[in-house]
């Protein structure tokens, strides 16, 4: 016959041994969760999806700045080989400030500041005529580049990108799935 042992019993109702029970249970449950989450990358866009971003991004800040007779001067939409099977798109535009009389460093930092309402843009660089501004979720890079009284003018290109996203690979074998 078994016999029962009432010290075990009591060693298992103490509260603080069944909360740490609990709480070693649920990170063994989460954690992996967690590290399987943030281990995840967000593929890189295509050429032509950060071409597109581009686009919109420029052309949203003509219209926020409320820029006149906006003239897009590198229209893009063609791939750029730059090495690697890889290629880029670029795009540029301009337009006039309702005031010609306004100088290139108010317009580019009026620019600027729409630009860094638009999407999440970070200055890399910046002179007394030029913002080069990154957007790494996007891989676009834009220069904020008025140079005459009253116009506007800004151009932009994509980082060196696939055409296509690429397939994953088995890590052991080299091969797509």
């Amino acid at each position: 016959m078994l016999r029962f042992n009432r010290s075990f019993l009591r060693y298992n109702r103490n509260p603080l041994l069944r909360l740490s029970a609990a709480l070693l249970a649920l990170m063994l449950i989460v954690l992996p969760a967690l590290v399987s989450v943030e281990g995840e990358k967000e593929p890189d866009p295509t050429a032509a999806e950060a071409g597109a971003a581009l686009k919109n991004h420029i052309l949203e800040l003509f219209d926020e700045v409320f820029a006149r007779n906006v003239q897009v001067t590198d229209p893009g939409g063609s791939d750029i080989p730059c090495g690697d099977d890889k290629f880029k798109r670029t795009f540029a535009a301009t337009g006039l400030d309702s005031d010609p009389k306004h100088p290139p460093d108010l317009l580019n930092n009026r620019m600027l500041g729409v630009m860094l309402r638009i999407a999440d843009y970070d200055i890399t660089d910046s002179s007394d005529t030029t913002f080069r501004l990154e957007n790494e979720p996007t891989k676009t890079v834009i220069l904020l580049e008025s140079t005459a009284n009253g116009t506007y003018f800004a151009r932009g290109e994509t980082q060196c990108l696939w055409l296509q996203t690429p397939r994953p690979r088995n890590s052991f074998y080299g091969h797509p799935f």
